[in-house]
């Protein structure tokens, strides 16, 4: 799903890049969509490739370390889904791995570009709600049922479970915002039938000047919460989470299709001032286009021009450091 959804339509739209090969162990769909394509039956071959400049590893959390660095021995720049790896010794050795070999590594974080983060980044810079005091990001589902995805649901597997799953989005877009923090609190929880792996889980990030951060996922969550909440001296942002640009991509619509990444009507975030005469003013702000293509610019121009990866090592570390505590 990952290839088909989150990585393939935007290689084979972007004028900078061309979808060369896929590894397809089992079904050999992709050539339906891209008739040109190179399946391969074997990671091993996609990697030995040697006209692939670029390999992006979407495979399961517990192989991205072993791939990624397969991937760089053989010359190779290398996009990882996250998480990247699965501690801090793992993506340390992968950074220095790729600066001996004068390659780039670069961590899949597309919900930088969803539209509801991008809405609630403009508020924040934007000053209007005053020195911050709180936030909260969610991501809440009702999932009770363990996932097929065997390498989610086993312990005894590298990066399970919830927090290796949603936890990087929260943690990347937090961080993004606000930096490392001075300190942090995890908690963890398993409530599923079965279930051996953590089905829930909160960080608490704490800032300078008693600003405080909570991220918290959950799959028994009946009825989700605002994902985004905002608190601050001068006022508050509410906003949900409605970034449409998976579920487009899923029903193949284009990433360059005119009403690719736009939010449906009625969706807007709620804002809520308080003016000089003390009064509360609220109002309903329309988030800016979604566009995961503007990852695949980045990677475009960080291979080509040696321009700066904007997810950093520095922001990878940080994560799994809170990832794997």
């Amino acid at each position: 799903m990952s290839g088909r959804v989150f990585h393939a339509p935007f290689v084979s739209t972007h004028p900078g890049f061309r979808l060369e090969a896929v590894v397809e162990r089992h079904e050999k769909n992709a050539a339906q969509k891209y008739p040109d394509i190179i399946s391969y039956d074997s990671a091993d071959e996609l990697i030995g490739d040697e006209e692939l400049e670029l390999i992006i590893v979407n495979t399961p959390n517990n192989t991205h370390f072993k791939l990624a660095k397969q991937a760089l021995k053989a010359g190779k720049h290398v996009l990882i889904e996250k998480p990247a790896a699965a501690n801090t010794t793992e993506i340390k050795e992968l950074y220095d791995l790729g600066r001996s070999m004068n390659r780039h590594i670069m961590v899949f974080q597309n919900r930088r570009w969803d539209s509801d983060f991008l809405s609630v980044k403009d508020v924040i810079e934007s000053g209007r709600l005053g020195e911050l005091i709180e936030v909260q990001f969610r991501f809440d589902r009702y999932k009770p049922a363990l996932s097929p995805k065997v390498f989610k649901e086993t312990k005894t597997l590298a990066a399970n479970g919830l927090v290796y799953d949603l936890g990087p989005h929260l943690i990347d877009q937090a961080i993004s915002l606000f930096g490392r923090p001075l300190s942090f609190k995890k908690t963890t929880a398993i409530h599923r039938d079965d279930s051996e792996v953590a089905d829930y889980f909160n960080f608490h990030l704490s800032y300078p000047h008693q600003f405080n951060v909570y991220l918290t996922s959950g799959l028994l969550i009946a009825h989700p919460l605002p994902s985004f909440v905002v608190h601050g001296t001068l006022g508050s942002y509410i906003k949900d989470r409605v970034d449409v640009q998976e579920a487009q991509l899923d029903s193949s619509l284009s990433p360059i299709d005119n009403k690719y990444g736009i939010e449906p009507a009625e969706s807007e975030g709620k804002l809520v001032t308080i003016g000089l005469d003390n009064q509360k003013n609220t109002e309903y702000i329309a988030s800016v286009k979604g566009d995961y293509i503007q990852l695949f610019e980045a990677v475009y121009h960080t291979i080509r021009n040696n321009a700066l990866y904007p997810i950093t090592e520095e922001h990878i570390a940080w994560q799994i450091e809170l990832l794997q505590a």
